[in-house]
């Protein structure tokens, strides 16, 4: 901008002082011509011409008289004040410019607003294993961790069910968001919507508002809250990719839920902790990733039915069952390949196989569980166990209840294809 200024005071100079200069040295030159051509019989009356001549430039009627000075600065006088304005107005500008920027940091950083108003009813989870031991601090090894919130004051925690069962010789531990730690005790659990709910001995606690998911639409922004990787506190943000994902499509037989799918990064730790809105309500509980821009999370209107089932139980005053039968625990937490979701992952990854066409993603492997120490990792696909074909999650829960004493399981690792041998627990 500053530069069109300049091009065009530049111009505006040319048009006003070379008219000027061009009269002053024609009249300039007229007068030299008038002075060459007088003859020299007339010296002496040339030489009073001259003076009168002179004398009449003193007076304004020569090349360079006073009306040829008027009119040579007037029009410079003129640009030199548009040269001052141009220059005062760049200065000028730079400073408005930044005047308008102020304050969009508060109007503009809607996450920020939504993450101050509800991350500190969110509470990090740790699963304790009491069988092994820290060797400096003497306290028990951590073999686990999600997510979870609170949605009442006198210490009620949602979480995933899935993050707090189905662990032999472990207890569970709640850090709040102020840094506080209790033990937690198992108060309800529902296997088949993978929900379940803590209770802590405290008071007074900071309760996260639960909205509504039936009022979603797609291309909603919603961020996702909780402790990935062990890292508490921490925040991602995405919008709703699909509010009808039916657990058929990602192989879950027994379970009758529309979950929510969002590109919010949602990864191991994350699951429990909630699934927020912009107007700072949950709308969802994080439940599983499949890769990278595809997770899913529960919506919170199947959230209610859980908790209103729960609520009447402890108004019965019946004492605490799981709910769901005691497995042999290999340690993993696993999504069913179904044909949808092996698309998703050839496009979005080469390492894929062109043949693969069923299995069961592992996702997530508890460190020091019987997975953890045969081998498996987080990304593997599994595709037969003991020679069986292994089409989706029923089938590797079958193997687990067959009763043999090791699982020798033929996964896929990449492109690769290995063995491994796990020895699943007795419960």
């Amino acid at each position: 901008m500053a530069l069109r200024s300049i091009n065009k005071l530049e111009l505006f100079l040319k048009r006003c002082s070379v008219p000027t200069l061009y009269y002053c040295s024609c009249r300039a030159a007229h007068t030299g011509l008038g002075n060459s051509t007088s003859s020299d019989d007339n010296n002496s009356k040339n030489k009073n011409d001259n003076n009168k001549n002179s004398g009449n430039n003193n007076n304004g009627h020569g090349g360079f008289s006073w009306r040829s000075a008027f009119r040579f600065f007037v029009p410079f006088s003129l640009g030199a004040l548009a040269s001052t304005i141009v220059t005062q107005r760049e200065e000028l500008t730079p400073t408005l410019y930044a005047k308008s920027l102020s304050g969009r940091r508060r109007e503009f950083n809607f996450i920020a607003d939504v993450v101050a108003g509800c991350a500190d009813s969110v509470v990090y989870i740790e699963i304790k294993d009491t069988r092994h031991f820290d060797y400096f601090s003497g306290q028990p090894i951590t073999a686990s961790n999600g997510s979870g919130f609170v949605i009442e004051q006198n210490g009620l925690i949602l979480t995933n069910a899935h993050v707090v069962i189905n662990k032999p010789n472990t207890m569970v531990q709640v850090r709040l968001s102020d840094g506080r730690t209790f033990p937690a005790t198992i108060e309800d659990v529902d296997q088949t919507s993978d929900l379940a709910t803590l209770r802590i001995q405290v008071t007074n606690l900071p309760v996260m508002k639960l909205g509504k998911s039936s009022t979603l639409r797609s291309g909603e922004w919603v961020v996702a809250l909780g402790s990935p990787l062990a890292l508490s506190n921490t925040v991602t943000a995405g919008v709703i990719s699909s509010t009808q994902r039916a657990s058929q499509e990602l192989g879950l037989r027994n379970r009758d839920i529309n979950y929510l799918q969002t590109d919010a990064a949602i990864t191991f730790g994350n699951s429990g902790g909630p699934l927020v809105n912009l107007d700072g309500e949950a709308i969802g509980v994080n439940s599983m990733k499949v890769t990278a821009g595809i997770s899913f999370a529960i919506p919170i209107d199947y959230v209610k039915v859980f908790l209103e089932r729960a609520a009447e139980r402890r108004k019965k005053g019946s004492a605490y069952k799981t709910g769901y039968p005691v497995k042999r625990y290999m340690g993993i937490t696993m999504l069913t390949l179904t044909p949808d979701i092996l698309f998703e992952l050839k496009s979005r990854s080469q390492n894929m196989p062109n043949n693969l066409t069923h299995g069961v993603l592992v996702w997530k492997v508890i460190v020091g569980s019987p997975a953890h120490s045969g081998g498996l990792q987080p990304g593997d696909i599994v595709t037969h166990i003991n020679k069986k074909e292994i089409k989706n999650s029923s089938d590797v829960y079958d193997a687990l209840a067959d009763g043999s004493k090791e699982l020798d399981i033929t996964i896929l690792r990449g492109v690769k294809q290995l063995r491994v041998t796990i020895t699943p627990e007795d419960p």
